[in-house]
């Protein structure tokens, strides 16, 4: 079981509040500079967001990359689901994307805690947006219970 995000759905996040944060095309090696990130690294991040249809590119000179989506449009969410090449479930046995079935779920005690925590995370990523996250964007940071 992994509940952490891997390196590229922390760098697809980063590359696309970069992204939001400077309108019109965008060199690569200009966001690899900024967010300090090997451009040949950032060339196979682009990439899956180009397939996920959340970034557009263009060749040549006055080129490079943009948001094909308004900021509003883009949640955390979708955006990890995309780079991260997965859902986001908690558990591999949750995972519906395998189209395996874990042979213990209808008799797995521990099944209900794992899909709501999924259910949770879901919901908490996709409710966040690219806008929320630019500089100046405000998102309230929950308190946690003492």
């Amino acid at each position: 079981m992994s509940t952490r995000l891997t390196q590229k759905g922390r760098h697809g996040l980063r590359v696309m509040v970069d992204l939001a944060e400077h309108d019109g095309w965008v060199s690569l090696g200009e966001v690899a500079e900024r967010q300090n990130i090997s451009r040949k690294y950032l060339e196979g991040v682009m990439a899956q967001l180009v397939s996920a249809g959340y970034v557009e590119s263009r060749r040549g000179k006055g080129g490079g990359y943009r948001l094909a989506k308004k900021p509003e449009e883009l949640t955390v969410g979708s955006i990890l689901r995309a780079t991260e090449g997965r859902s986001l479930a908690p558990v591999d046995c949750l995972d519906c994307a395998q189209d395996v079935a874990c042979p213990k779920a209808l008799e797995c005690p521990t099944q209900p805690v794992w899909a709501e925590l999924g259910r949770i995370t879901s919901e908490f990523l996709d409710s966040k947006t690219l806008a929320d996250l630019r500089r100046g964007g405000v998102i309230a940071v929950p308190q946690v219970p003492q």
